[in-house]
């Protein structure tokens, strides 16, 4: 819906007068799914419940390398021997979500961000109650460095993080994560210049304390990002586990 704002305009509107600028569209606007073009009920918005559903996670998934698995459980096998981050996203980046995700950063699309964050919710909500995570004390949305958020004018992963915060009731803690060097783009670089990339990109305040931290992205794909981050904080011997809208699975694996 936001695509059709001028980017000039949007950079001068703050994220959050953007939100409900897109819920004022939202009402005056015919409600229809971006998938489908099928109308939907008026308490949705974004993308219909028949969509989201179809591109949902249909079986169980490993929270390492989000590879599907056939029993009940946090890892499969291969995780098991090889520890990895937890990765919690809806739904695959491959399963026609992705596309949706990107335009949150690319065009503003921030219609799907609502749907997108309760599908997320009760995602969490449901591996909680397997016992196959724990909640976190605090949300930490991965930062983009000043000169980047000040040509995008938003941050999607602070706006997610956002958003959890508030149906969560867990809090967001800002300004403790910074990105210290204006790294070039991730997308088209090899895995090894994805880590030279971001190699000491991010700086952590001797403020930051907590036990259990949940790292708020838009999408994993490589998992480059959060990894360097997740060191970071585990040299405070933090928790860390990854919530994001869409995650790829490992290369190779499917």
């Amino acid at each position: 819906m936001l695509s059709l704002v001028n980017r000039g305009i949007l950079k001068r509107i703050s994220p959050i007068k953007i939100m409900f600028l897109n819920r004022w569209l939202a009402a005056i606007l015919p409600n229809r799914c971006l998938m489908c073009h099928q109308h939907i009920e008026a308490e949705h918005h974004g993308i219909c419940t028949v969509c989201l559903h179809a591109c949902r996670y249909q079986t169980e998934i490993c929270l390492g390398c989000g590879s599907k698995i056939l029993l009940q459980m946090p890892f499969c096998g291969r995780c098991m021997l090889s520890p990895r981050l937890k990765v919690i996203a809806p739904c695959s980046y491959h399963q026609g979500m992705g596309h949706w995700v990107g335009q949150i950063k690319y065009q503003a699309q921030f219609a799907v961000i609502d749907v997108l964050v309760d599908a997320l919710v009760q995602r969490i909500l449901y591996l909680e109650f397997l016992g196959f995570i724990e909640l976190p004390q605090v949300l930490v949305a991965v930062p983009l460095h000043r000169k980047r958020l000040q040509q995008r004018g938003f941050n999607q992963a602070w706006l997610i993080a956002h958003a959890l915060s508030k149906r969560l009731d867990i809090p967001l803690v800002d300004n403790l994560l910074l990105r210290t060097i204006d790294t070039q783009p991730q997308a088209g670089l090899s895995g090894k210049l994805r880590r030279k990339n971001l190699n000491n990109a991010f700086e952590l305040s001797a403020e930051f304390n907590w036990q259990r931290v949940a790292l708020i992205d838009d999408v994993v794909t490589t998992g480059t990002t959060v990894d360097e981050i997740a060191r970071l904080l585990q040299r405070k011997h933090t928790q860390v586990q990854v919530w994001c809208l869409a995650r790829a699975e490992a290369p190779g694996l499917s």
